[in-house]
């Protein structure tokens, strides 16, 4: 058989010759400023100008982190006020293959992505509304606020609506032993009100007004 041999041109060796550097100088350059000097360009200006949200919010105690301004936790203690609920779920430490339900688990945040119309969302909201009403002392038909039986569209929540929050003071100043004025003096200092007077609803960050509380009462025996 006659062996066929193919020539490159030195034309095309030329031209192709001619690419290479520029297309490496090239890589190598955005390389350099898009994954090295712009990440550190904006980490250094968010250190700079925004010091306590590009660490995270972080909320300490006696030097340690206890958690963040803009992540809820998951409280079910009757002294103290419970956020909003949480759809967030993670992987079962007993079979990784499934998933459980994990409130307030930041590293998947989501919804249940349940239509208005959901019969699951719908039975869900009535379970929570008379877990809600019996645990707080209301009656069996009293109105219970939206952010209360329903979860936030990132599932990590911090904040409830100052009705939800109001609805919850008898049943901790009763859990704490102290009366119900003083609770809501606590709350009233760790109420945010609109931003610019205007934008959004008076709200509260419920890690901030459960550690006032354990603050403002810590001489005081809890009841479980």
């Amino acid at each position: 058989m006659t062996e066929i041999q193919t020539q490159v041109s030195p034309a095309v060796t030329s031209a192709f010759s001619g690419v290479t550097r520029p297309v490496l100088v090239s890589a190598v350059f955005f390389m350099i400023l898009t994954g090295l000097m712009y990440p550190l360009a904006t980490t250094g200006v968010a250190q700079l100008l925004f010091s306590d949200q590009a660490q995270g919010s972080l909320i300490t105690r006696n030097g340690q982190a206890v958690g963040s301004r803009v992540i809820g936790q998951l409280f079910t203690q009757p002294q103290y006020f419970h956020g909003r609920p949480s759809a967030t779920s993670g992987a079962d430490p007993n079979d990784p293959a499934n998933s459980i339900d994990q409130p307030y688990n930041a590293a998947n945040s989501g919804a249940s992505n349940q239509g208005a119309l959901s019969k699951k969302l719908l039975d869900a909201v009535a379970e929570r509304t008379k877990a809600y009403r019996e645990e707080n002392g209301l009656a069996a038909d009293a109105k219970v606020p939206v952010d209360a039986v329903t979860a936030s569209a990132s599932g990590l929540d911090p904040h409830i609506s100052l009705a939800n929050a109001r609805l919850q003071v008898s049943r901790v100043a009763k859990a704490r032993n102290v009366p119900e004025k003083d609770v809501l003096s606590v709350l009233e200092k760790n109420t945010a009100q609109r931003q610019l007077g205007v934008l959004g609803e008076p709200r509260v960050n419920v890690l901030e007004l459960n550690l006032a509380l354990d603050e403002a009462f810590k001489a005081r025996p809890v009841t479980q």
